[in-house]
């Protein structure tokens, strides 16, 4: 059995914290090649979350930048109907970084070239997911074993492409095969202009509490930004992960997820920008209303119902512990009955919050 234990912040590993960040709020603003972020918080790819619903919705909210999906570089599957919805930008706000993923080097620069020209701005490199369906074909996390491999790849995609490419990578392939820094240094001596670090191993999945030693020593070892990831849930956590580790900005995941207001709260946090009235029950609501429904007209009605769940089921997370709402919502079957549902939900609380206050009178 694998153990993926949590080395987060000892005071006896304070040196590794460079001086800049040990006693100082102030972190420089991201740049990535000629783009300079508009804060340090960015959304993480994640396959059938960031789709373009999602990434508008979490820009509009405050983040720095937002990584689409991971799209496969197979040629063969550049037509499907996923890999063009995947690769989609109409109207969308901000920087366009796409992340691809495979193990040849030359289809992943030419998938680099393909994403460059419908519109992409930054190409990030998938050398981090942990899916078996993935690591089956040697590529995401698998491809941290194979450092000659990580080399060529990442060498081709940045000759093959005029914009900045970045990496995702996890810590290694497992607790005893971590190695982080000698990918970072690889990927700093191809040419990549950024990278992400997951503190897990391959192995380690999404198991057990994410470890940020490891990200500290590729701060220490590379000239080039480095974003930080995993486990990173509340402002006061990714200010705390930045300052342990030095990194120069956070990524936010799973915890987005039902919450794509976290990313603005945590980037006015790391600012010192002044805190927003927190986010009421009401807006909650009104908010995922909004994006169930840019699902609908995205995917269209069918595929948008189905995928419409999941999100709801995570809005609801964060909005009330009865399971039952939720149960009923994965029933209904058409766009408008899971939109009049919302709406029920937001003039129930409404009225109650309406007796609340005449009781309180």
């Amino acid at each position: 059995m694998i153990f993926c234990t949590n080395f987060f912040p000892r005071k006896s590993q304070s040196s590794m914290i460079p001086p800049l960040f040990r006693h100082s709020h102030f972190i420089p603003m991201l740049q990535i090649g000629p783009y300079i972020l508009a804060n340090r918080v960015l959304l993480a790819p994640m396959a059938g979350v960031s789709d373009l619903p999602f990434r508008r919705l979490c820009v509009e909210m405050g983040v720095g930048m937002a990584v689409s999906e991971m799209i496969s570089c197979n040629p063969r599957l550049r037509n499907t109907h996923k890999s063009q919805m995947r690769a989609r930008h109409d109207d969308e706000e901000g920087l366009r970084s796409v992340q691809i993923a495979g193990n040849d080097p030359l289809e992943m620069a030419a998938a680099a070239q393909y994403n460059v020209a419908r519109g992409a701005q930054i190409i990030d490199i998938n050398m981090g997911c942990p899916a078996k369906k993935v690591c089956r074909k040697a590529a995401g996390s698998a491809l941290l074993a194979n450092e000659s491999l990580v080399g060529e790849i990442l060498t081709a995609v940045v000759n093959a492409v005029a914009v900045p490419v970045t990496l995702k990578i996890r810590t290694g392939s497992s607790p005893t095969q971590r190695n982080g820094v000698t990918i970072a240094r690889i990927a700093q001596d191809s040419g990549i202009s950024a990278l992400t670090v997951h503190g897990r191993t391959r192995a380690c999945a999404f198991r057990g509490e994410a470890e940020y030693d490891t990200i500290a020593e590729i701060v220490g070892a590379v000239n080039i930004p480095v974003i930080a990831n995993g486990d990173i849930d509340s402002p006061h956590a990714a200010a705390t992960v930045l300052s342990y580790t030095g990194a120069d900005a956070v990524m936010i995941g799973r915890a987005a997820q039902g919450q794509p207001w976290l990313c603005g709260e945590i980037a006015r946090h790391l600012d010192s920008s002044p805190a927003l009235a927190p986010i009421t029950l009401s807006q909650k609501l009104s908010i995922a209303h909004r994006h169930i429904d840019s699902l609908h007209k995205f995917y269209g009605e069918m595929l948008g119902v189905r995928i419409a769940r999941k999100h709801f089921a995570w809005y609801m997370q964060y909005i009330t512990a009865d399971a039952s709402s939720r149960r009923i919502f994965n029933g209904l079957q058409t766009a408008s009955e899971q939109l009049t549902a919302i709406e029920t939900c937001e003039s129930n609380h409404h009225q109650h919050s309406t007796e609340q206050e005449v009781l309180a009178a």
